[in-house]
């Protein structure tokens, strides 16, 4: 048996977003919903729990494996809205559209999902009334039932 040995961490070659002003969430069956993104959250990615392949076998440590599928966690965003949007949310919630996240540099990342809560916040006097959105991927293009990953798309 090998064991491990270190690896050297290298410079990476990618563009580092510098600032995550301005980042936008379109949710493509309202493109014009009345809210206003004032902080967004965009999805991560989550590998699941670890499986457990210890057996009567092991000596000393425990022994895991990963999962074999990957979660496109939530994304969340706090935003400033005009309370017409009631009627909007009403129309869409937990309708599967297509969910558009672009960044501050123009790239954008498409995945399927639909919008599962909208949780406006207290309203206070000289405070400007916020709402949380959150929205669910479902990696799975309802038309078809296939499962689709998320598409991510460079800046031009």
């Amino acid at each position: 048996m090998v064991a491990p040995s270190a690896s050297a961490r290298t410079t990476p070659t990618g563009d580092m977003l510098e600032n995550g002003f301005s980042t936008l969430i379109t949710i493509a069956s309202d493109v014009d919903i009345d809210f206003w993104e004032k902080t967004v959250q965009p999805p991560g990615l989550d590998g699941g729990d670890s499986v457990d392949v210890t057996t009567m076998h092991n000596t000393t440590w425990r022994t895991r494996a990963p999962s074999a599928l990957v979660d496109l966690t939530e994304s969340t965003a706090t935003a400033a809205y005009d309370p017409a949007v009631y009627d909007q949310i009403v129309a869409i919630i937990n309708t599967e559209t297509t969910i558009t996240i672009t960044f501050p540099d123009g790239s954008t990342l498409a995945f399927y999902g639909y919008l599962r809560t909208f949780e406006p916040g207290d309203n206070a006097e000289g405070e400007n009334p916020e709402a949380t959105v959150t929205i669910t991927p479902t990696n799975r293009d309802l038309s078809t039932g296939t499962e689709e990953e998320p598409v991510y798309t460079a800046p031009a």
